[in-house]
Protein backbone atom coordinates (compact mmCIF):
# COMPACT_ATOMS: atom_id res chain seq x y z
CA UNK A 1 0.00 0.00 0.00
CA UNK A 2 1.33 3.41 -0.92
CA UNK A 3 1.32 6.37 1.42
CA UNK A 4 -1.71 7.93 -0.31
CA UNK A 5 -4.16 5.02 -0.15
CA UNK A 6 -5.83 4.78 3.26
CA UNK A 7 -6.06 1.47 5.09
CA UNK A 8 -9.35 -0.33 4.51
CA UNK A 9 -10.83 -1.68 7.75
CA UNK A 10 -12.77 -4.91 8.05
CA UNK A 11 -16.16 -4.06 9.53
CA UNK A 12 -18.47 -6.94 10.40
CA UNK A 13 -21.46 -4.58 10.67
CA UNK A 14 -23.81 -4.22 7.71
CA UNK A 15 -26.31 -1.61 6.58
CA UNK A 16 -29.65 -2.25 8.29
CA UNK A 17 -28.19 -3.94 11.39
CA UNK A 18 -29.66 -2.94 14.76
CA UNK A 19 -26.82 -1.60 16.93
CA UNK A 20 -26.31 0.05 20.31
CA UNK A 21 -23.87 2.94 20.83
CA UNK A 22 -21.47 1.91 23.61
CA UNK A 23 -19.20 4.97 23.96
CA UNK A 24 -19.27 8.69 23.37
CA UNK A 25 -21.86 11.40 23.75
CA UNK A 26 -24.75 9.17 22.64
CA UNK A 27 -23.83 6.08 24.68
CA UNK A 28 -26.85 3.89 25.33
CA UNK A 29 -28.82 4.91 22.24
CA UNK A 30 -29.73 2.27 19.70
CA UNK A 31 -30.81 2.37 16.09
CA UNK A 32 -30.34 0.94 12.62
CA UNK A 33 -27.16 1.43 10.61
CA UNK A 34 -27.82 3.76 7.68
CA UNK A 35 -24.39 3.49 6.04
CA UNK A 36 -20.95 1.93 6.57
CA UNK A 37 -17.63 3.49 5.53
CA UNK A 38 -14.83 0.86 5.68
CA UNK A 39 -12.17 3.37 4.56
CA UNK A 40 -12.73 5.58 7.61
CA UNK A 41 -13.92 2.74 9.89
CA UNK A 42 -17.16 4.59 10.62
CA UNK A 43 -20.88 3.87 10.62
CA UNK A 44 -23.90 6.20 10.60
CA UNK A 45 -26.60 5.17 13.09
CA UNK A 46 -30.09 6.64 12.90
CA UNK A 47 -31.01 9.02 15.76
CA UNK A 48 -27.43 8.98 17.13
CA UNK A 49 -24.67 11.62 16.91
CA UNK A 50 -27.02 14.30 15.60
CA UNK A 51 -25.09 17.25 14.12
CA UNK A 52 -26.35 20.62 12.91
CA UNK A 53 -25.51 21.61 9.36
CA UNK A 54 -25.99 25.21 8.22
CA UNK A 55 -27.08 25.19 4.59
CA UNK A 56 -27.52 28.04 2.16
CA UNK A 57 -30.74 28.12 0.12
CA UNK A 58 -30.31 26.86 -3.45
CA UNK A 59 -33.41 27.33 -5.63
CA UNK A 60 -31.95 25.37 -8.58
CA UNK A 61 -31.57 22.24 -6.41
CA UNK A 62 -34.82 22.99 -4.51
CA UNK A 63 -32.95 23.29 -1.18
CA UNK A 64 -34.72 25.56 1.29
CA UNK A 65 -31.73 26.32 3.52
CA UNK A 66 -31.46 26.90 7.24
CA UNK A 67 -30.18 24.67 10.03
CA UNK A 68 -30.54 20.98 9.19
CA UNK A 69 -30.07 18.21 11.72
CA UNK A 70 -28.61 14.94 10.47
CA UNK A 71 -26.71 11.93 11.75
CA UNK A 72 -22.93 12.10 11.86
CA UNK A 73 -20.44 9.22 11.61
CA UNK A 74 -19.49 7.14 14.66
CA UNK A 75 -16.37 4.99 14.87
CA UNK A 76 -17.29 1.33 14.30
CA UNK A 77 -15.49 0.32 17.50
CA UNK A 78 -17.98 2.36 19.53
CA UNK A 79 -21.09 0.43 18.46
CA UNK A 80 -22.17 -3.16 19.18
CA UNK A 81 -24.63 -5.31 17.30
CA UNK A 82 -27.96 -6.11 18.98
CA UNK A 83 -29.06 -9.71 18.40
CA UNK A 84 -32.59 -10.03 17.02
CA UNK A 85 -33.36 -13.27 18.90
CA UNK A 86 -31.86 -12.71 22.37
CA UNK A 87 -32.26 -8.89 22.30
CA UNK A 88 -28.87 -8.15 23.89
CA UNK A 89 -25.78 -6.45 22.46
CA UNK A 90 -23.31 -9.06 21.36
CA UNK A 91 -20.07 -9.75 19.60
CA UNK A 92 -20.13 -11.23 16.11
CA UNK A 93 -18.88 -14.74 15.37
CA UNK A 94 -18.62 -16.57 12.05
CA UNK A 95 -19.81 -20.02 10.97
CA UNK A 96 -19.00 -21.80 7.72
CA UNK A 97 -22.04 -23.64 6.40
CA UNK A 98 -21.75 -27.04 4.65
CA UNK A 99 -22.18 -25.39 1.23
CA UNK A 100 -19.09 -23.22 1.94
CA UNK A 101 -20.80 -19.89 2.65
CA UNK A 102 -19.79 -17.90 5.70
CA UNK A 103 -22.48 -16.45 7.99
CA UNK A 104 -22.39 -14.10 10.96
CA UNK A 105 -23.65 -15.57 14.24
CA UNK A 106 -24.46 -14.18 17.68
CA UNK A 107 -21.77 -15.08 20.23
CA UNK A 108 -24.34 -15.22 23.07
CA UNK A 109 -27.05 -17.48 21.64
CA UNK A 110 -25.49 -18.82 18.42
CA UNK A 111 -28.30 -17.83 16.06
CA UNK A 112 -27.49 -16.68 12.53
CA UNK A 113 -27.60 -12.90 12.05
CA UNK A 114 -27.78 -12.98 8.24
CA UNK A 115 -31.18 -13.63 6.77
Amino acid sequence: MSAHTPKRFTIQLRKGDQVKVMAGRDAGKSGRILSVNPRKNTVIVEHANIIKRHTRPNPSKNVQGGILEKEGPINASNVMLVCTSCGKHTRIGHNVLPDGTKTRVCRRCGTALDR
